[in-house]
């Protein structure tokens, strides 16, 4: 009987915990696995290749996905968003930055390449990982939930 109730345990409580997993969409090597609570938040940093300025995207766990919920840009450029939607703020930070929030974007299959040139960086719990460090430079790296 003890036996049976500490398999359920586990088997509930492992389903509770959520991880963010780094891999290569194409071999499924793992490159970084990080343990993650509901409505945690990371964000993914990087220069643009056209504008040359910082670009940061902000992404929150729920429900073991990710959504896009903010991203935040120094000067218009491609792919640089030129209207917000319905639902969307823009703000400025007192850097200078504008700020679209309240994207809330499901990102299911979210697939980056890791920059030849300038790296991408990650920050999650407080830290800051060189996605050339982890994966390499050019490699392309699917950020999934489990």
């Amino acid at each position: 009987m003890i036996v049976a109730i500490a398999v359920l345990l586990t088997c509930v409580l492992s389903n509770r915990q959520t991880n963010l997993i780094l891999q290569n969409p194409y071999s499924g090597e793992t490159y970084a696995v990080f343990h993650v609570e509901e409505g945690a938040r990371f964000s993914i940093s990087f220069i643009h290749s056209v504008n040359k300025t910082p670009v940061t995207d902000i992404y929150e766990i729920w429900d073991k996905d990710i959504y896009a919920v903010e991203t935040r840009y120094y000067s218009f450029g491609a792919g640089m968003p030129t209207e917000i939607e319905e639902g969307q703020t823009l703000t400025y930070s007192e850097d200078g930055a504008m700020v679209v929030s309240g994207m809330n974007k499901p990102m299911s299959g979210m697939i980056w390449v890791v920059g030849k040139i300038y790296d991408h960086s990650l920050e999650i719990d407080g830290r800051v990982y060189s996605l050339t460090e982890l994966c390499g430079k050019g490699c392309p790296v699917e950020f999934v939930c489990k």
